[in-house]
């Protein structure tokens, strides 16, 4: 299964024919427009004509049963430019002049009437009456949905391409976040030894001969091992693994690999907090810690995308 992308988009242009198939007028047109983008849950937006709402509910189905997670917008704009004609309405105009001219007798005034004026008024323009608006719906909503399917299939073939493109970033991360680990997996003997030698002189320098060396290598021993990344380091080791296996698997993990990020960050915060102040080689592991935090932060954002 592909890594999904939140961010897709696809259109489709369809023209409906209308009652008479061989008179150009009657023949409606539509464009069925679904963009996504990132988002915590599965947010639907639907921009429709009114008196869809059968087709709204069928939507929303198809919708919920191919996407997971993301910010999905759908769009449907009918065109009906190909189906008005320069029609007007005959009874309008006809009561609007029959009416100037009553008013006119009725006050001996002069003048005639503009049919400028008259073809403004609301309703004065209008088709030439070939269209139904009841089945010009129905229409439309039959061929909307035969078109959602393949429409959503082209939505998730591009939210499939961003994926791999983001599966590549993840793993290029991974593979920078495995350098730092054995960076510090390498360093790791050096400095504990160094860490060590620091503590037992400074111990010794501090309490004399007032205590029992061997009680005070004693003590140093238990300070050096709780200051011991190794723990950290098995475990980040362990977090980078299982990220890459979601990766390969794909589907939905994008809540799953957030979590995962959580987890290393905490084992690079530690791992931070346990070498500072060593100093010298200490002072690499502490960069090596810190480019760690940094691969983390930017997989996190590359993360929010994924489905």
């Amino acid at each position: 299964m592909p890594l999904y992308s939140m961010t897709g988009f696809a259109r489709v242009q369809v023209r409906v024919p209308g009652r008479d198939e061989a008179v150009e007028q009657s023949q409606l047109g539509y464009t069925l427009t679904v963009k996504s983008v990132n988002h915590r849950f599965l947010d639907i937006q639907l921009r429709l004509p009114s008196g869809l709402d059968e087709l709204e509910m069928e939507l929303r189905r198809a919708l919920k049963e191919n996407l997971v997670r993301g910010h999905v917008e759908l769009m449907l704009a009918v065109d009906r430019s190909t189906q008005i004609t320069g029609g007007y309405n005959r009874e309008l105009v006809a009561n609007y002049i029959a009416a100037f001219s009553t008013a006119r007798a009725d006050h001996a005034l002069t003048g005639q009437p503009d049919l400028n004026t008259i073809l403004r008024l609301p309703g004065a323009l209008q088709p030439d009456g070939r269209s139904n608006a009841d089945e010009d719906l129905g229409a439309i909503t039959e061929s909307v949905k035969r078109e959602i399917g393949p429409l959503l299939n082209q939505l998730k073939i591009m939210r499939a391409r961003e994926g791999d493109s983001l599966e590549a970033i993840l793993n290029a991360s991974l593979d920078r976040l495995e350098e730092a680990v054995a960076g510090v997996a390498q360093l790791r003997p050096e400095v504990e030894q160094r860490y060590q030698e620091r503590l037992t002189q400074r111990l010794t320098t501090a309490v004399g001969n007032e205590f029992n060396r061997q009680r005070l290598l004693e003590e140093v021993a238990v300070l050096v091992d709780r200051s011991d990344v190794a723990e950290e380091l098995a475990r980040m080791n362990t977090h980078i693994g299982h990220f890459r296996e979601l990766l390969s698997g794909g589907g939905e993990v994008g809540k799953k690999l957030d979590f995962l990020l959580q987890e290393m960050n905490r084992e690079a915060n530690t791992l931070l907090s346990k070498t500072g102040g060593v100093g010298g080689k200490g002072t690499k592991i502490t960069e090596l810690g810190l480019a760690m935090k940094a691969e983390i932060e930017k997989a996190r954002e590359q993360i929010q995308n994924v489905e």
